[in-house]
């Protein structure tokens, strides 16, 4: 056998592997149900991911943004984005069992829901606008039982198996198939087509985009995508914003805010970068609102804005 057959053999033997540990962890994570899962999920991460390297990130993140919060309340704000990272994980297999306005137990309620029947009754392209906070994976499903179901990018596992066994769970808590865009050059081509022609689009903007304009976000200098407000202003089309709040485990509240208002100073370039900026402003009041809910573990900021917290 040749040493490319060998390769190959081995790389689909993993992938296999891959594939099955997978479906095995989702398994796992159904079986005790949704607050059960949620709760041990929670636990573990809150329990290991201070530990890991990364969470000193997390940590350098907050010294910039709310340097007003002493090392105690960081920890404690660490440890809570861990908790909400591994609740998310855990309810991820349960997103299409959960009920709307549940008197008690898990479930999610829709804040700002008319805002939502407004955009279905009016008809046309509209762009949702979110970031990593609470559960944020349960924003399409929800939306989508409120007759607005949108298309969203996502980060395409390397494992196609895998991909498909992700793609399918996400499809399950909708209720109907709509597009999903890998994130890259051809899914923003494909995205802002879907655009053109009056689809619904959802985006997560608040991790760094190297390729974007530097906005600001808690007063720092931000790289962040410039797609959503090129393409709101190019279609005029509404932008809502909107937020997942956790209330316990497996008990969310979706909070829809209302549509905001486009710039139209007849410069585009000066109108991309308001916009670009409204947003940002929308997210850092959510995530000073709730910060254990935001995930700080990404690198959001410049390094030669972080390398000088070293010099304090």
């Amino acid at each position: 056998m040749s040493d490319r057959k060998k390769s190959g053999s081995a790389k689909k033997m993993m992938q296999g592997f891959e594939t099955a540990l997978v479906r095995v962890l989702l398994a796992c994570l159904r079986f005790p149900g949704p607050v059960r899962s949620s709760d041990i999920a929670g636990k573990f991460c809150r329990l290991i991911g201070p530990r890991l390297p990364v969470s000193r990130v997390a940590d350098m993140n907050l010294r910039l943004a709310m340097p007003e919060l002493d090392e105690r309340r960081r920890r404690e704000i660490i440890r809570g984005v861990w908790e909400n990272l591994g609740r998310t994980i855990g309810e991820f297999p349960h997103l299409p069992d959960l009920e709307e306005n549940t008197p008690s137990g898990p479930g999610f309620e829709v804040e700002g829901a008319e805002y939502l029947r407004e955009q279905v009754e009016k008809g046309g392209a509209v762009l949702f606008v979110s970031g990593h906070i609470g559960n944020w994976e349960m924003l399409p499903p929800a939306v989508a039982r409120h007759g607005a179901a949108f298309a969203s990018f996502y980060r395409a596992a390397d494992n196609a198996e895998v991909d498909g066994v992700i793609r399918r769970l996400r499809m399950d808590a909708m209720g109907q198939d709509v597009p999903l865009f890998a994130k890259g050059a051809r899914g923003a081509r494909e995205a802002l087509s879907w655009v053109a022609k009056g689809g619904r689009l959802g985006m997560l903007v608040d991790q760094k985009m190297n390729d974007g304009i530097e906005a600001t976000l808690f007063g720092y200098p931000a790289m962040t995508t410039s797609s959503l407000a090129a393409m709101a202003l190019k279609y005029r089309c509404a932008v809502i914003p909107g937020y997942v709040r956790r209330m316990g485990p497996a008990r969310l509240r979706i909070v829809v805010e209302p549509p905001m208002t486009l710039p139209d100073t007849g410069d585009r370039q000066a109108d991309v970068m308001t916009l670009t900026q409204m947003v940002n402003d929308r997210l850092e009041c959510w995530i000073r609102q709730y910060p254990e809910s935001w995930l700080w573990l990404h690198r959001r900021w410049p390094k030669d804005v972080t390398a000088k917290l070293s010099t304090r």
